[in-house]
């Protein structure tokens, strides 16, 4: 079992050509969508309302078959809104709630099966929650692999320092890390993306991954470093292109049978043709989603197909 803990929320996309579209989002929900359709089994620890955004999220978690053992609360069920521009790429606004009262006397039942926790984004950042969440990260690291997504928000979380002393509580604890080009230049403005990566590594990291758009995607384990180009496609927006790829890098992970924390040291090993493949692999799912709408992630009779 792969655990997935973060914030869920409805993405209302509004762009100049089209009518309001609302789709279930949140960039933790969408990695354990996009694990279950590659075929892992995943359950998402989360948040959402007893409403009728809440309801919908339910739906879309149980018909992608991902487990959601975290009951809704009276709070409203959190809200993105995707301001969309010519060129597809989104900005966001956002209405949201993110706690998870008891989350840490139900740690112990919550991790029992799994080999993975994945987490990132506004959990990590946004209290009350990002301290729960850090406890159970805490306690799950002898136990498990962690994967992290800093998924940075500056329009929620404005103080640079903050969210960059955030983001490290996370890093010493993970063994794959991912971060978009933007992400890093935004924690640390004053070396390159690729500097801040090796930064985390040196911090204990395995892996560190950057994306960088249209460049393809970057990244570099202790065998060295590795960049793959970004697959051709026509790009329809990029909501949860970068969660595809997360969810594929993951994926990837347990197909190399590197998840879980008994195979810690078997994964800082990993070669450089192994982190291709998981490059490559994860660049083609993302390609994927941009090419539809919204946060939808290919399946995995959709990557072997391509």
């Amino acid at each position: 079992m792969l655990t997935v803990i973060g914030e869920t929320l409805i993405d209302e996309v509004v762009s100049d050509t089209a009518s309001m579209r609302a789709h279930v989002g949140g960039s933790p929900m969408n990695v354990a969508v996009g694990l279950a359709r590659l075929g892992h089994p995943a359950q998402f620890v989360g948040r959402y309302g007893e409403d009728e955004y809440g309801r919908l999220i339910q739906r879309h978690l149980r018909d992608n078959s991902v487990l959601f053992p975290v009951a809704a609360d009276n709070s409203p069920t959190s809200v993105a809104t995707a301001r969309l521009d010519p060129a597809g790429g989104a900005a966001y606004d956002f209405r949201l709630v993110w706690e998870l009262p008891g989350l840490r006397a139900q740690k112990d039942t919550l991790l029992d099966g799994s080999t993975l926790l994945h987490t990132g984004s506004i959990a990590t950042m946004l209290a009350p929650g990002a301290d729960d969440v850090l406890s159970l990260v805490t306690a799950a690291h002898p136990l498990v692999t962690v994967t992290y997504d800093p998924n940075c928000r500056p329009t929620i979380i404005r103080d640079a320092r903050y969210a960059r002393e955030q983001a490290e509580k996370f890093v010493v604890l993970a063994d794959v890390i991912k971060a978009s080009d933007e992400d890093l230049a935004w924690l640390y403005p004053d070396r390159s993306p690729e500097a801040s990566a090796r930064a985390w590594l040196e911090a204990g990291a395995a892996v560190v991954v950057v994306t960088r758009g249209s460049k393809g995607p970057w990244g570099v384990c202790r065998a060295g470093e590795v960049s793959v180009p970004a697959p051709s496609t026509s790009v329809v927006d990029t909501v949860g292109a970068g969660d595809s790829f997360m969810a594929a890098l993951v994926g990837s992970l347990v197909d190399l049978e590197f998840d879980g924390a008994h195979r810690r040291a078997e994964l800082r090993r990993i070669n450089l043709g192994q982190l291709t493949d998981m490059l490559q692999y994860s660049a083609r799912a993302a390609a994927m989603t941009v090419s539809r709408a919204g946060a939808n992630p290919p399946t995995r009779d959709e990557m072997t197909q391509a």
